[in-house]
């Protein structure tokens, strides 16, 4: 909230940001070499979650999103508090990564364990039950693209100091909630809080393709649609096979306990 406070006022008087505007120079937080930081309002923390699904960052279409939510929230003079939630649903996995987050959560069986009927509910009617978030929470680029991983965040110490605070802080927050991290680099992220005792094995989901458009050939072997013998040598059918058998097992104990 202090965060967004410091923000606020540049936010509402902005122009709305198109699909091809860059992030202003009035919203970065930090610049180290060809890393930058901005601001966008993604501090919501939803606390009466059962399942926390984290990203790695904030692309830009998902910042504008929040960015221009938030704007048009404060010029209708909302609570700070309701403008942060209001931006953060409306941006958190926008776009086309939505279908398919939305298809392999249902897969897995979420939408049973949560007692819902479908994962699509967890953007709409339902969306109490879900935080999202990201292990860097603010849009990071580097080179003045979004940051995918390189280098690793947790052997660069700007990157990983965010770690260490806000996604922590989160964590702590939602000390019982099932973690869904999204994509390798995420997943290195939660195995270390795990072996720091912050969280439980049980409590991590380790192991789906990330939503994004570009794994969509893994999406689709993940899924059991697109047979083995015809997938593509980018791709490794072992190491899928291994996770959707463990996640399908740890989803299978949890809705028997749930």
């Amino acid at each position: 909230m202090k965060q967004f406070s410091q923000f606020a006022d540049i936010i509402e008087n902005m122009q709305p940001l198109g699909s091809n505007d860059h992030l202003p120079e009035s919203l970065r937080l930090t610049r180290i070499g060809n890393i930058e930081t901005y601001y966008a309002p993604f501090e919501y923390i939803n606390r009466e979650a059962r399942i926390t699904i984290c990203g790695i960052t904030p692309g830009l279409q998902q910042a504008r999103n929040a960015i221009n939510a938030a704007r048009q929230c404060l010029r209708d003079k909302l609570p700070h508090q309701e403008v942060l939630a209001q931006a953060k649903q409306t941006a958190s996995f926008s776009g086309p990564m939505r279908s398919n987050l939305v298809t392999m959560l249902n897969y897995l069986g979420i939408p049973s364990w949560l007692g819902i009927h479908d994962s699509e509910q967890l953007f709409g009617s339902h969306s109490h039950l879900v935080h999202y978030t990201s292990a860097l929470r603010y849009p990071v680029l580097v080179n003045g693209k979004k940051y995918n991983g390189t280098p690793a965040m947790l052997k660069q110490s700007t990157l990983r100091e965010q770690i260490e605070t806000s996604l922590l802080e989160e964590i702590r927050i939602l000390p019982d909630n099932l973690f869904l991290p999204l994509g390798p680099r995420v997943s290195e992220v939660f195995q270390l809080f795990v072996n720091q005792g912050v969280l439980s094995q049980d409590q991590v989901l380790v192991g789906m393709p990330h939503p994004s458009g570009a794994n969509a050939e893994r999406i689709a072997y993940f899924l059991e649609r697109k047979p083995r013998e015809v997938l593509s040598n980018k791709v490794n059918p072992d190491t899928i096979d291994r996770a959707r058998v463990a996640l399908l097992a740890k989803m299978s104990a949890l809705s028997e306990t749930a």
